[in-house]
């Protein structure tokens, strides 16, 4: 299999595709690839028993589909806590190559390195790590915009997206943090925060891809 097609499942499975129907128009924003590509890539993966496609409805994974995305999924959360934590990785640099090295880890050197690490629950960005059946715990979060002024939670999780990983790095936030909405700005202006006890301003549109408890 190409490491394209693993890409759409991986990307189906994390939409919810192995209980809901996931749109096209989903698949599509979220890969950045051209709608009438991804109607043919679909189509594919339908044809080889991967996923079942509903034309103007969605696609699902199919169990040999939901097989693959979540050796994906997983190996790839678990080479980011390896490259964080033993190599001095940052966020994004973690993402970027574990894109690559999900494609090429056997099943074995996954269960190797799981041990290793001694089984991490959650990757360096938050997301859950799954260990039994392809399935993760659905947690109830909120976004950091969401948060009422004076509110203290939790961050949790936040996208990975390389521009935003390293934006808020070199903030030195972490999953786990205690933060507190100081205040709003307005029009949408930057959010102040008490990060553990340190003063901090962040964008709006950073805010809105944090996720507190």
């Amino acid at each position: 299999m190409t490491p394209n097609k693993e890409d759409y499942l991986k990307e189906i499975y994390k939409l919810g595709g192995s209980e809901e129907l996931v749109s096209n128009k989903q698949i599509s924003d979220t890969l950045k690839i051209a709608p009438a590509s991804v109607t043919e890539m679909l189509g594919k993966l339908n044809r080889e028993g991967l996923i079942k496609y509903e034309p103007y409805k969605g696609s699902r994974l199919t169990q040999e589909g939901l097989r693959v995305a979540f050796s994906l999924v997983r190996g790839h959360r678990l080479w980011e806590v390896f490259l964080t934590r033993h190599l001095g990785y940052s966020w994004s640099e973690a993402h970027e190559d574990a894109e690559l090295l999900e494609h090429v880890t056997p099943a074995r050197l996954t269960l190797r390195l799981d041990e290793f690490l001694n089984y991490p629950a959650y990757c360096p960005h938050g997301n859950e790590i799954p260990h039994t059946g392809g399935q993760v715990g659905s947690t109830s979060l909120q976004t950091l915009d969401n948060l009422s002024e004076g509110k203290t939670s939790h961050i949790r999780k936040v996208t990975e997206e390389k521009e935003l990983l390293d934006y808020l790095q070199g903030l030195g936030i972490e999953i786990g943090n205690a933060v507190t909405v100081v205040s709003f700005g307005a029009y949408e202006g930057p959010l102040t925060l008490d990060l553990n006890g340190k003063r901090i301003q962040i964008s709006y549109k950073a805010a809105c891809q944090i996720y507190v408890d």
